[in-house]
């Protein structure tokens, strides 16, 4: 999964996703990519389980890029712990995804293939996405 190697503070405000995204709105390297049409935060393990679903149905043949990284830490208290104490522990990481983000992209496929498995990585996400392909 991915994480951090290494941070400036430990501990973090919450995310808020706000506006629109005015970087990495384009294809930069594949021919094809999903790009995020709603905003929200997207854990560390939601995007390794998307790339996993679309290098598996790609059977490992192309490329594939991770246009998003995981940079937020998110920290959680424990179950059953009384109010006070302080901020709980960093439990997992996320990344703040604004509307017209491109998450994923891919080269080396035919553009069938490219849309089965960015569908098969849509629906391990929670933003509504689109596929864009390269004019």
């Amino acid at each position: 999964m991915l994480t951090p190697r290494k941070l400036k503070h430990r501990k973090w405000h919450r995310a808020k996703v706000r506006g629109i995204a005015t970087k990495n709105t384009t294809l930069g390297f594949g021919d094809y990519g999903l790009k995020a049409i709603t905003g929200s935060w997207i854990t560390a393990r939601q995007i390794e389980s998307a790339r996993r679903a679309m290098t598996r149905f790609v059977q490992r043949g192309g490329k594939i890029w991770i246009r998003i990284f995981p940079h937020h830490p998110v920290t959680l208290k424990g179950g059953e712990i009384r109010m006070g104490g302080g901020k709980g522990a960093v439990d997992h990481f996320i990344a703040e995804v604004k509307p017209g983000s491109m998450l994923f992209e891919m080269g080396g496929v035919t553009e069938e293939q490219a849309i089965e498995a960015l569908r098969l990585a849509a629906h391990k996400l929670p933003v509504k996405t689109k596929f864009v392909k390269k004019n």
